[in-house]
């Protein structure tokens, strides 16, 4: 009896550990399962992801597609047109031929071939036929210097990167004769005022308003009338009624006595018709040299005009 009961023991333990040992497998071969598992849905990754992956994410060059299936940069380089291409750091200037004159700060050429009006980039000149504005003192002084300067030597245009033609298909332009800037002397000379600054138009903004502020500051010109150059044009009411400035009287840029009567030593000119009309602002007459003085009104050649 005592050994059928240990039989049966016997057998009842190691049927359970039998039993244990189906329901629990190790650590190790769960460990190894994951990673079998992770090792190739990484393998399928590699596989399924584009080749040229890193050199996306690295090069940003923007690619099109080539005849050939092949993938190449993108141009960023504009095709030719056989035209030339001007850009902001350009200074050639361009020989024309003068035709005429037209007033201070506009002339006729002869350019492609063809006769076009040029207007000077930013300078204004009193008008000299205007229809509304008529003749404006020194437009006929700013025309004549003008003339003198475009019919000195080779005459050549510089275009900027703005605007090329105004509202009335007139050229717009740096002028130069010989390589000299005429917008540049007629401010200099006081014939001139910086004006219609419109950017991009405005290479040269800096010298031309440094050429101004002296003839300003000399008084030269225009600037020798009070408040007659302003910033919208000129007001031709700034002159005094009794006076005019006298016709062809030369600019004054050396500071030297002036050859014509109705100049004084710093360029500023007063005109009047007669003795009467002189007398009426200057009583007992003015002297050579004065503003006012005209040979004609020294009758005795004393150096006095007018006087009583």
């Amino acid at each position: 009896m005592k050994g059928w009961l240990q039989a049966v023991i016997g057998l009842l333990f190691v049927g359970v550990l039998g039993l244990a040992g189906c329901a629990a497998p190790s650590d190790d071969e769960g460990w190894k399962e994951d990673a079998s598992t992770e090792q190739v849905d990484e393998e399928t990754l590699k596989e399924e992801a584009p080749e040229n992956d890193q050199s996306e994410t690295e090069n940003h060059t923007p690619t099109v597609s080539a005849p050939s299936g092949e993938k190449k940069p993108a141009s960023t380089t504009k095709p030719a047109t056989g035209k030339k291409t001007e850009t902001s750091g350009t200074t050639a200037q361009v020989p024309v031929t003068l035709v005429k004159t037209i007033d201070g700060d506009t002339i006729k050429v002869l350019y492609n071939g063809k006769e076009i009006n040029v207007r000077y980039l930013l300078i204004d000149t009193p008008e000299t036929n205007h229809p509304r504005l008529g003749k404006q003192p020194f437009g006929e002084e700013a025309k004549e210097r003008n003339r003198q300067l475009v019919n000195s030597g080779a005459l050549t245009l510089e275009f900027d990167i703005g605007e090329r033609y105004d509202k009335y298909d007139r050229l717009l332009a740096y002028v130069y004769v010989d390589g000299e800037s005429v917008q540049k002397t007629l401010l200099a000379e006081g014939l001139a005022r910086v004006a219609y600054v419109y950017p991009p138009n405005t290479r040269h903004l800096t010298p031309f308003e440094e050429s101004q502020a002296t003839a300003k500051k000399k008084e030269l010109g225009i600037w020798s009338i009070e408040n007659y150059a302003t910033d919208s044009g000129f007001d031709s009411d700034a002159v005094p009624a009794s006076s005019t400035v006298a016709p062809n009287a030369p600019s004054a840029t050396t500071g030297k006595q002036a050859t014509t009567p109705n100049t004084d030593v710093a360029g500023n000119l007063e005109w009047f018709k007669n003795c009467t009309e002189l007398r009426k602002k200057y009583p007992n007459g003015v002297p050579q040299g004065h503003a006012a003085y005209q040979a004609k009104m020294d009758r005795d050649k004393d150096g006095y005009a007018c006087e009583r």
